[in-house]
């Protein structure tokens, strides 16, 4: 069952939230972060990025930099631009995205449910990665920025958030980017208390997004509770930032690729190789956007074009064999393109849906990618049964947006 449980958290006051919040630290890198961050000494960048506070060019991963981090964020507290709050509390969080509205539970995710595959995942994970957060996590003591869970959907947890959100938001902005974030308080003991029990009856949660921060939130929980000679569990550090979403609220957004050349091929010669598998339809210069599962669109030469998978080429039974993904890179990118490894090809790269088709198209008309490939979105039943099943999907298969805010709250180590 999921063990959750509410936490002091450390956040803005109202007045200074949107100065504070920022986007999290790995969709942007320390040039775009310093540019964000600019005249505004507030910026969570200065936590999160604290790279920016140092010369361009200084390593991100430099001790002095960590421990930047550390000093910023003392003096945010010191200076009453974070303040905890008085009692453990459960907080929901909700985004905006064309006119679409998600909501989600802030809560204290237990770091023995992720050990032991409560906590689902369905993505691997970098050493290098998940070390570079546990620094931050350890010399900060706390969560900085919160993982993205989602779980099963539950009626009863669905009309909390309706209740808690009929009320007036703690916080409610629209950030730059034209995202809506908007923050309840929950603070009535009872009902605090009846959250607690109904996660407990979850069964599981599931990784949407931010495996890397979730394993290392993990990690340093797991260090702790080992480096205690009177360990009990209930310490603070057993515990972890996380946003949790009903299953119901979330939706993926499609995640396509671009190549740089076709492997010798003609255009017409690579259309004519992926007849063998595909159902191939011109669509001429009119932008197409796959229809349904095992349907794709590709653009190449100045034409877009649907293909549909034939039958026999995929198994539907298979959690892994029926993604999409897995299909294109078996049949088009491995047989046809000669690219084996989509983590370490430099000939492919991949493009979120939320930059359009747009984006693919302008990619292969400059002359940068020869092709372009759009995919049908994954659907998180694909995700949560990959993950019950203990499979992994394949790189670059999943994109969730709006990223979670960072800064709205922080959850501290030692409470």
């Amino acid at each position: 069952m999921a063990k959750v449980r509410p936490f002091r958290g450390v956040r803005p006051p109202r007045k200074f939230v949107t100065e504070v919040a920022s986007r999290p630290y790995d969709v942007l890198n320390s040039e775009e972060a310093r540019a964000e961050a600019e005249g505004n000494e507030k910026s969570l960048y200065h936590i999160i990025k604290p790279e920016i506070d140092f010369e361009p060019g200084t390593d991100e991963h430099d001790p002095k930099v960590y421990n930047k981090a550390v000093d910023n964020f003392n003096a945010f507290q010191q200076k009453g631009w974070l303040v905890q709050d008085e009692k453990p509390l459960y907080y929901i969080y909700a985004q905006t995205m064309d006119g679409r509205t998600q909501y989600g539970f802030v809560i204290a995710a237990n770091v023995d449910d992720y050990m032991e595959g409560r906590i689902k995942k369905h993505e691997l994970t970098r050493r290098d990665k998940e070390e570079d957060r546990m620094k931050h996590v350890r010399i900060n003591n706390a969560n900085i920025e919160p993982v993205f869970f989602a779980f099963p959907d539950n009626d009863e947890l669905e009309k909390i958030i309706r209740d808690v959100t009929s009320g007036e938001a703690e916080y409610d902005f629209t950030a730059p980017d034209g995202f809506g974030h908007h923050f309840w308080v929950i603070n009535d003991d009872v009902l605090i208390n009846r959250i607690t029990e109904l996660f407990d009856a979850i069964p599981a949660l599931y990784i949407a997004d931010g495996h890397h921060r979730t394993a290392a939130a993990a990690l340093v929980g797991n260090e702790k509770a080992r480096q205690n000679p009177v360990h009990t569990g209930s310490e603070e550090y057993n515990y972890f930032l996380a946003v949790a979403f009903p299953a119901s609220h979330l939706k993926i957004i499609d995640y396509n690729r671009v190549v740089k050349d076709l492997n010798g091929l003609t255009p017409s010669e690579f259309i004519k190789a992926l007849d063998k598998d595909f159902i191939v339809e011109e669509k001429g210069e009119t932008e197409y956007r796959p229809e349904r599962l095992h349907n794709f669109s590709l653009y190449v030469d100045g034409k877009w074009y649907s293909m549909t998978a034939r039958e026999g080429t995929y198994d539907d039974n298979d959690p892994i064999g029926q993604l999409d993904v897995t299909i294109s890179s078996d049949l088009i990118l491995r047989d046809i393109l000669g690219i084996h490894d989509l983590r370490s090809d430099k000939r492919i790269d991949f493009v979120g849906g939320i930059r359009g088709l747009g984006e693919l198209k302008r990619r292969v008309d400059s002359g940068e990618m020869k092709m372009a490939l759009a995919l049908y979105p994954v659907s998180m039943a694909q995700l949560m049964n990959i993950a019950d099943t203990g499979n992994i999907m394949p790189p670059k298969t999943t994109w969730f947006e709006p990223k979670l805010r960072s800064g709205l709250v922080i959850h501290k180590l030692d409470d």
